[in-house]
Parts: structure tokens; sequence; C-alpha cells
């Protein structure tokens, strides 16, 4: 049996006659830059997000750095964040001048370490980027209790968390803003890059609109800096119609994580996930002491596995100018030496899931055997 890490055209397949009409229906009307359906798209997202406001943006990353911009944060404010994420988290901060501040991660949730946060704040912090890694949120009461003590402002990166809730609240809903990428392998993916950002500030929504579109307030009248980063018609159209099913989707896919959680719960470490949230399983992340022998038997037994992420942002090359050292985020570092991604998306079937961890359950039988 093959499995596939995410299998995009079962999706595609099963709504191919809506996206059809919607495609065609931006082409019909030739609107194809900040048309009517990013308006409505932009409206509709706001609404099931549970805020006010939202701003259509060509990527999850121009969303970050268009909420920094337009908080004015620039060169010499540092901005926190944490040291497992991807790497458009803290890129968006270096796009702005700013200075990223790592913060280890919670072992339980992969999340930023709350108890943390307090040692890492100077007179230069500026603003807290939590990331809901995986599709699991960030313990948001105890992280705004610290931005308010010290005024910072969050961003909530919710590139990988479109429809989590914590305590029964969307994710990016929380913060100043709430940052979404649209990359096709997201829980609501477009058919190719896009983004968006949140919130239930008009002013600062209305600020990154002008930003997004050369800085425009009118045509040829520039305030700002002049970005194109804009969301295109169609894949605002693409997005409506998949807004529709998402909540469906994520549904699926935290049944497929029970699937998971029931066969290898006493094999390997599974997600843990609070009382207090409602994950959406961007991701389905176990660990394994023998990482890299597991990923090479389940490629070997056609299972398409990956790692998210790899390489801490401290360690990457990119990103050497913050001087830090192997060693200093250690909870970060021993995980990222340990954990693997399994194939995880809505279509799913559990006879795949079941091979998936009989695969699993055969390496570490094998493994005791040799070891």
């Amino acid at each position: 049996m093959k499995v596939n890490f995410v299998d995009i055209g079962r999706q595609t397949s099963s709504i191919r006659e809506e996206i059809n009409e919607a495609i065609a229906k931006v082409i019909d009307t030739s609107g194809f830059i900040l048309g009517e359906e990013v308006e409505l798209f932009e409206k509709e997202f706001a609404r099931y997000c549970g805020v006010k406001y939202a701003a259509g943006v060509d990527s999850g990353v121009s969303a970050l750095e268009l909420s920094l911009r337009s908080l004015g944060i620039k060169e010499g404010d540092e901005v926190i964040t944490q040291a497992n994420t991807f790497i458009a988290t803290v890129g968006s901060i270096a796009a702005v001048g700013a200075k990223p501040v790592l913060v280890d991660i919670n072992p339980e949730n992969y999340n930023l370490d709350i108890e943390k946060i307090e040692e890492q704040i100077t007179k230069k912090t500026k603003a807290i980027i939590p990331v809901h890694l995986y599709g699991n949120p960030t313990d948001m009461d105890d992280l705004k209790e610290i931005a308010n003590k010290y005024n910072l402002k969050i961003i909530e990166d919710s590139c990988q968390g479109h429809g989590a809730k914590f305590k029964g609240k969307r994710a990016g809903s929380f913060g100043e803003f709430g940052c979404f990428s649209f990359y096709p392998g997201k829980n609501l993916g477009g058919f190719g890059d896009g983004g968006i950002v949140v919130s239930d500030n008009e002013e600062l929504i209305n600020k990154i609109k002008m930003m997004r579109n050369y800085g425009q307030s009118k045509k040829y009248y520039h305030d700002f800096l002049p970005f194109n980063k804009r969301l295109d018609s169609i894949q605002a159209a693409v997005l409506r119609v998949k807004l529709k099913y998402l909540d469906e989707w994520n549904e699926k896919r935290r049944k497929n994580a029970k699937v998971y959680d029931s066969i290898l719960k006493d094999l390997v470490i599974t997600p843990k996930i609070s009382s207090d949230n409602e994950s959406v399983y961007h991701l389905y992340v176990i660990q394994s002491d023998k990482r890299d022998e597991l990923l090479s038997h389940l490629s070997n037994n056609g299972i398409s596995a990956g790692v998210h992420y790899p390489i801490p942002i401290h360690l990457q090359k990119s990103f050497s100018h913050l001087n830090k050292k192997e060693g200093e985020f250690p909870v970060t570092e021993r995980i990222a030496k340990r954990i693997i991604s399994l194939p995880m998306f809505p279509e799913l079937k559990k006879e795949e899931i079941e091979y998936v961890c009989e695969k699993v359950k055969e390496f570490y039988k094998n493994s005791l055997f040799l070891f």
C-alpha cells in the first residue's frame, strides 16, 4: 500500500464542480485583482474567526510582516517568538528590521513555553508572536496576561491553526492580529499562495489594505512603501468554496487523530492536547527515539512522512547573526531530533492509518529484536 503525506486531489475531486463555477465567475467578470471575491472572502473569513475585519494578502509571511509594519515595529525593536517554528515566523520579523528573540518550547505541546517569556522581555520588546504549531493553540490566557503586564502586542501566527479553538474561541481572535496562510497543503488551502490578516482593529486593517496595494490610499496616492502583497481573486473564490467545508474537514482530521492515538499511544509519544484546546491537527506529530530509522522504514513501505522542523531557527545559517549556539534551547533541540509527522488529511482512510500504524509497530518489534 502507498500512503501519501497529504493528498489534495481527493479533496479537490469532491468539490470540483463548485470550484470550477467559482473560478469561471472570476474569469467572466475579469475581476482578477482585489475584486468582489476578495471582499466577500474577507468578510466571511473574519466572521468565521469571530472578528470584525480582514485583509487578504499573498502569503502567510506577508500577513505577519504587514501586521508588524502596521504596528510601527522596526529596526532596533525586539519581537519574541518560539525557537521551533517555520522560518517564515522569524523571517517576517527580520523583514521589518526587528530582532527575533527566541524562547524555548513547552515539551508537551511544542508551543511557546509561557514560563520562559518574561526573562526575555527588555525595553526594546514590542510584540510576541505565538505560533499555534501543528494546529494546536497556545495557552492564550497566560500569554495575554504577560502581554498586558508589559504592554506588548500579540500577533498570532495561525498559519497552521485554521479553525482551532482555545476555550471555545477561534485561533487568530485573541491578539491584535491573527495571521493565516492558504498554502495548498493547509487545512484551508488555495490553489497557490495566499494569506490573510484578521483583527477587530479597523484602522490597522485599513492600513494593511493600503500597504498590500502599493501603499495607496487612493490610486496614485502612496502613503506607505510600495508593496505588492495582494490576495488574487481566483484564490479568494476557491477559498470561499472551501471555507464552507472547513469545520467538516477539521472534524475528520480529529477522528483520524483518534485512530492514530488509540493504536500508537503505548508505543510512541503521541500529541498531547489540553482540555482547553480543540486542535485541528494540521499535522499529526509523534516522537521516536529512533526517528531517522523509523522514517526510512516507513518510506521503504510506501508511506510518506516528514519532519516539522528538523533544524531549529537558532541553528539555521540564515539566522547565525543571532549568535545562538547549540544547547541554548535544549527542549527545542531534543525534540527536533525526535519528531515525525505522519500522514494526515481529512480524506485519509482508516485502513491507511491502520497500515501506517502497523508499520510503526513492525519497526519497533524488529528494533527490539535487533537491539
